[in-house]
C-alpha cells in the first residue's frame, strides 16, 4: 500500500515547531514536575514566546555592514543595504551579491535565538523576508489577535534598522575624501567612516576555504606535484593572511564572524615586485647552475629545504631517543614535494630568460658550457647550425642536466648539513628534474616542427 504524500508544513506549525524544539532542547533533563520545567512551559507558550522574541528583537540588528569589524570596541551605526541597492560596475563589491545572500547579525548574542527564529524558510521565503513585506499569511500565522500580530511583524521588521541617529566612533575608521576642487578649503571633503562588509566577507571566505583545502583543490595540487593529468583547475591565493575578529569571543562581533571562528581571509595587496636585469650569455664557466642557485627564490627555497631537513633530524634523533621509529607523515612529504616542486618551476623560468638571448650565443669562442647545457639553454642555434642540430636530437641532455642539477643541489645541502646525503635524494631530484625537462623538451620540439611547418606551408603559396 503506497504512503500518502507528505503535506508541507503550514506556516503556523512551522513557527510553533521551532518553539517547541527551543522548549524540549531547555528541559530535556529536567523532570515535568520540576518548578523550573513549569516556568519554561510558561515562558514557551507560542503566544508568550513571540511577545518576549518581539521585545527582544530590538537588541539586535540585521547588516550587511557592521562597525565592530573595524574595532570590537566601537559602537556607532550598522548598516543593512541591498546588493540591487548600489550601483557600481566594473568593480568588486557588495553590489555583486546574489539576490539570496546571507546577512549578518550583530546586537546581544543572548538574543540571536530570534535571529534564527526569523530565519525560518516557508515556501522558499525567510520569516524575516515575510516581515518586511508585512506578509498576510505570517500575520494570520503568528496570532489570532490581528493588531498584535501586526505589531510583532512590525518589530521584527526593525531588525535590519540602524539603532538610534547615524554616528561612529572614536575607535571607528574616518577618511577625509576631497569632492571639492580646492583642497585648503575645509568645505572641500566629506568624512567617510568605512565599515566592515560582513555580507561580503562571508562567501568570499568560502570559496577560499574551498580553494585551500578542498578536496578538488588538494587533489590538483597533488596531480601538479606527481606531474599527471588533472581533469579540471584549481586555484592558489599566494602571500595570504588570516585576520582574527574577537580574539576567543567571536560572537562578540557577529553571527558570521562567529561561524568563521572569528577567521577573515586578507589578500596580498603589494607593488608587484620586479627585479629588472639584463640577461648575459653564461660564457665562462663549465655550468650555469652557480648562477641558478645565487637567484633569491632559489636561495630561500635552498633554506627552507636546509630548515625542512634539520627539522626532521632533530625529530628523528628525539624519538630514536625514546625508542620510536622516525616520523613519516604525508604533511613531511607534501611539504618536501611543494618545495621541489617550486625548485622546478625556478629553473623553467631561468631556462626562458636565458632562451630570450639571441640564437647562437652558445657558438661563441669563449664559451665553456658542458654541451648538454648548451642543448638545454640555446635551442635557437639549431636554426642556424645543422650540426648542432644533429647532435641535439641524438643527445638525451635532460637526463644529463638533470644528474648536473640533482649532484648540484646535493652538494649544496651537503655544505649547509654538514652531513652525506644518500642515494635516494639524488635520485629522488633527479628524476623529478628529468620529467620537467622532457616535458619542456617535448614542447619545445613540438613547437619547433609546428613552426617549420608553418614556413614550409607559406613558402608553397609564395611559389
Amino acid at each position: 500500500m503506497n504512503e500518502p504524500p507528505h503535506q508541507p508544513l503550514s506556516l503556523r506549525a512551522v513557527i510553533h515547531e521551532f518553539i517547541h524544539n527551543r522548549f524540549a532542547t531547555k528541559t530535556e533533563k529536567l523532570a515535568p514536575d520540576d518548578p523550573a520545567y513549569l516556568k519554561l512551559q510558561e515562558q514557551f507558550d507560542p503566544q508568550a514566546w513571540l511577545a518576549d522574541a518581539a521585545r527582544r528583537v530590538s537588541q539586535l540588528q540585521v547588516v550587511t555592514h557592521s562597525l565592530k569589524g573595524v574595532h570590537p570596541d566601537a559602537k556607532g551605526t550598522n548598516l543593512y543595504i541591498e546588493p540591487g541597492q548600489f550601483d557600481r560596475p566594473g568593480l568588486v563589491g557588495s553590489h555583486c551579491l546574489p539576490q539570496d545572500f546571507q546577512g549578518d547579525v550583530v546586537g546581544n548574542a543572548a538574543a540571536l535565538d530570534v535571529y534564527k527564529f526569523l530565519k525560518l524558510q516557508w515556501q522558499g521565503r525567510s520569516l524575516l523576508e515575510l516581515s518586511l513585506d508585512g506578509d498576510e499569511a505570517l500575520i494570520d500565522a503568528l496570532s489570532e489577535d490581528r493588531d498584535q500580530a501586526q505589531a510583532w511583524v512590525s518589530a521584527f521588521a526593525q531588525i535590519v534598522e540602524p539603532k538610534g541617529a547615524p554616528s561612529s566612533h572614536a575607535r571607528g575608521k574616518q577618511v577625509y575624501w576631497l569632492v571639492g576642487d580646492e583642497p585648503t578649503d575645509n568645505g572641500s571633503y566629506h568624512l567617510l567612516a568605512p565599515l566592515y562588509a560582513t555580507a561580503l566577507i562571508h562567501p568570499f571566505h568560502a570559496r577560499l576555504s574551498e580553494a585551500r583545502f578542498g578536496e578538488h583543490a588538494k587533489a590538483g595540487r597533488k596531480a601538479r606535484r606527481d606531474t599527471i593529468m588533472f581533469d579540471g583547475e584549481y586555484s592558489d591565493y599566494p602571500n595570504l593572511a588570516v585576520q582574527k575578529l574577537g580574539g576567543t569571543k567571536p560572537q562578540n562581533i557577529s553571527q558570521l564572524n562567529s561561524e568563521r571562528g572569528g577567521q577573515n581571509y586578507l589578500l596580498a595587496s603589494l607593488p608587484p615586485h620586479w627585479v629588472s636585469r639584463d640577461v648575459t650569455p653564461p660564457l665562462r664557466t663549465e655550468s650555469v647552475l652557480p648562477r641558478f642557485g645565487r637567484r633569491a627564490p632559489v636561495r630561500q627555497l635552498v633554506n627552507d629545504l636546509v630548515g625542512w631537513v634539520k627539522q626532521n633530524m632533530k625529530e628523528d634523533e628525539r624519538r630514536a631517543l625514546s625508542g620510536k621509529a622516525p616520523r613519516k607523515t604525508y604533511q613531511d612529504r607534501d611539504l618536501h614535494d611543494d618545495l621541489t616542486a617550486m625548485l622546478a618551476d625556478e629553473l623553467l623560468m631561468f631556462t626562458f630568460e636565458l632562451h630570450r638571448l639571441p640564437s647562437g650565443w652558445s657558438a661563441d669562442s669563449e664559451c665553456r658550457l658542458v654541451a648538454s647545457e648548451r642543448y638545454w639553454l640555446d635551442p635557437g642555434r639549431s636554426e642556424l647550425d645543422a650540426d648542432f642540430a644533429s647532435a641535439r636530437q641524438r643527445s638525451d641532455w635532460h637526463e644529463e642536466v638533470s644528474e648536473r642539477f640533482s649532484g648540484w643541489l646535493k652538494h649544496t645541502l651537503t655544505k649547509r648539513l654538514k652531513i652525506s646525503l644518500g642515494d635516494p635524494e639524488h635520485e629522488f631530484w633527479t628524476s623529478k628534474i628529468e620529467q620537467v625537462l622532457e616535458d619542456f623538451r617535448r614542447q619545445m620540439e613540438g613547437l619547433q616542427d609546428a613552426l617549420r611547418e608553418e614556413d614550409e606551408r607559406l613558402e608553397g603559396e609564395l611559389a
